[in-house]
C-alpha cells in the first residue's frame, strides 16, 4: 500500500486531506508558499516543503517545484484538492509519467471532461439531457454566424470550450450584439485559458443550479450521493449550498442520475466527481463535470455519512472500498455557508490579521476551516476562510440551526461576509426555496 501522500494545496482542503490521511495511517507531506508559513496543517504534517514565493504561479501552480518536492520526500501519491492544479490534465499526466499516483481520475478523463464541447458530446451519448445549442466550429463569415445563432434562438449564451469559474461566458439578447460579443469572448478565452474555441447555447434565463455527486472506482462500479442545490450565487460563485435539492421532478431526477452513472462507467472514471445542471420547468440541462472534490462536498457527506475525501484516497491508492448504492442511506438536510474574507457589501477582499475568532459548535454543526486567532490571512489566494455546515431532520430546522451557528461564530480583525449569510438565511424567498441563480445579484443585493 502507498505510504506517503503529498498534499498539493493549501487552506481548509489541505487540512481536510491531512486528517483523512491520518485516519488511513498514511504519511503526509505538506507543501507551502513563502507567504503561507503559518498554515495550520503545516504543524500537523509529517514533512513540509516550501515550493516557491507567495505568488500562486510560482508555488501552488509550479508543477516542476511540486514534482521535485514529491521526489525529494519520497512521496508515492499527490492529492490536488480543488482549485489550483486539481483539474489540470497536464499536471495529472506529469504525475503519472513521473511515477506518482495522481489522486483523481486519469489525465485523459480530465482532459475529455475539461473540454466543454467534448464533455457535452459524451454526456449526450449517455442520454444526459443537455442545453440545446451549437457545438461545431463557428463560421468566420458574419452572415453564417448569424444563421447559426438564429438556429439556436435568442437569448443565447456564448461559452468558451475551456472555460470555468464564470469566466469565458457572455449572454447575447439579440442579433445586433452577436458579432462583437463573440470577438470579446474569444479574446477573453484566449487570455484566460489559452484556447479561444467557443460554442453557443440557448440561454436558460432563471434556472436553479443542481448537481449530482458521484463516486466511481474505475473498474465499472459507480454510485451517487444524491443532489446538491447551489443556486445562491454571485458572479457564478456559490455562496450557500445545500443537500438534497428539494422540489425537483423525481422521475426526471432518477433518469438523470442513472445516466450520470452510465457516463462514469463508460469513462472508467476513478474517484469522486460532480455533474452540474441547470434546472428549469422540471427539466435538467447538463452544464459540465468537475473531475475533483467540490468545495461544497460536506453537505453530501452530512446527509449520507460517506467520507468523500477518504474515498478519493482509498480508490487511488488501492485500499479496499465498497461502493454499493443500496448502502447509501439519505438522512435529513444539510446547508453550508461559505465564510469569505471580504466586505459583505462591496465584496472587496479583506486580508489581514485575525485578532480573535470563535468557531460555532453544538449538535448538528460542522466547522471546516484552517483559521485561528493570530492567523494572518494572505492577500494572494482565494478569500475562503471557513465553511459552516449544519444538518437537521428538515430544511426548516437546518436553517434555524445555521442561524444559531452564525450567531455564535465571530472573526475580529478583518471583514467577512458573515452578516450577508445572516441576512440570506432570514430571507423569505430563500426560506421558501423560491430562489434561482439570479436571485442574489438580481433581487436580493439590489433591493
Amino acid at each position: 500500500m502507498t505510504q506517503k501522500v503529498l498534499i498539493a494545496n493549501r487552506g481548509e482542503i489541505a487540512l481536510r486531506a491531512l486528517r483523512a490521511c491520518k485516519e488511513l495511517d498514511l504519511k503526509t507531506v505538506a507543501i507551502y508558499s513563502a507567504g503561507d508559513k503559518e498554515l495550520k496543517h503545516l504543524r500537523l504534517a509529517d514533512e513540509t516543503v516550501c515550493v516557491g514565493p507567495s505568488s500562486p504561479i510560482e508555488s501552488y501552480l509550479n508543477i516542476p517545484a511540486i514534482l521535485s518536492a514529491a521526489e525529494l520526500t519520497g512521496a508515492d501519491a499527490i492529492y490536488p484538492g480543488y482549485g489550483f492544479l486539481a483539474e489540470d490534465a497536464d499536471f495529472a499526466e506529469k504525475c503519472e509519467s513521473s511515477g506518482f499516483i495522481f489522486i483523481g481520475p486519469s489525465s485523459s478523463v480530465i482532459r475529455q471532461m475539461g473540454d466543454k464541447i467534448t464533455a457535452k458530446d459524451l454526456a449526450e451519448q449517455s442520454n444526459i439531457p443537455i442545453v440545446p445549442g451549437y457545438r461545431g466550429s463557428l463560421p468566420t463569415e458574419e452572415h453564417a454566424v448569424k444563421e447559426v445563432a438564429a438556429g439556436v434562438g435568442y437569448p443565447l449564451i456564448i461559452k468558451a470550450s475551456a472555460g470555468g469559474g464564470g469566466r469565458g461566458m457572455r449572454v447575447v439578447q439579440e442579433e445586433s450584439e452577436l458579432c462583437s460579443a463573440i470577438q470579446l469572448t474569444q479574446q477573453e478565452a484566449k487570455n484566460a485559458f489559452g484556447n479561444d474555441t467557443l460554442y453557443l447555447e440557448k440561454f436558460i434565463q432563471n434556472p436553479r443550479h443542481i448537481e449530482i455527486q458521484i463516486v466511481a472506482d474505475g473498474k465499472g462500479k459507480a454510485i451517487h450521493l444524491g443532489t446538491r442545490d447551489c443556486s445562491m450565487q454571485r458572479r457564478h460563485q456559490k455562496i450557500i449550498e445545500e443537500a438534497p435539492a428539494q422540489d425537483v421532478n423525481l422521475v426526471e431526477l432518477e433518469k438523470t442520475m442513472e445516466a450520470c452513472l452510465d457516463l462514469c462507467r463508460g469513462l472508467s472514471y476513478s474517484g469522486v466527481g460532480t455533474i452540474e445542471f441547470l434546472y428549469e420547468d422540471n427539466k435538467f440541462y447538463f452544464i459540465e463535470m468537475n473531475t475533483r472534490i467540490q468545495v461544497e462536498h460536506p453537505v453530501s457527506e452530512m446527509i449520507t455519512g460517506f467520507d468523500l475525501v477518504k474515498a478519493q484516497l482509498k480508490i487511488a491508492l488501492g485500499i479496499k472500498i465498497d461502493l454499493n448504492q443500496d448502502e447509501i442511506i439519505f438522512r435529513g438536510h444539510a446547508i453550508e455557508c461559505r465564510i469569505n474574507a471580504e466586505d459583505p457589501e462591496t465584496f472587496v477582499p479583506s486580508p489581514g490579521l485575525i485578532s480573535k475568532m470563535h468557531p460555532p459548535g453544538g449538535f448538528g454543526v460542522r466547522f471546516d476551516s484552517h483559521i485561528y486567532s493570530g492567523y494572518i490571512v494572505p492577500p494572494y489566494y482565494d478569500s475562503l476562510l471557513a465553511k459552516i455546515i449544519t444538518t437537521a431532520n428538515t430544511r426548516e430546522s437546518c436553517i434555524k440551526r445555521m442561524l444559531s451557528a452564525l450567531d455564535e461564530f465571530f472573526v475580529d480583525g478583518i471583514k467577512t461576509n458573515h452578516s450577508l449569510h445572516q441576512r440570506l438565511l432570514s430571507d423569505e424567498t430563500f426560506c421558501q426555496n423560491k430562489h434561482d441563480i439570479n436571485y442574489l445579484e438580481g433581487v436580493f443585493l439590489s433591493s
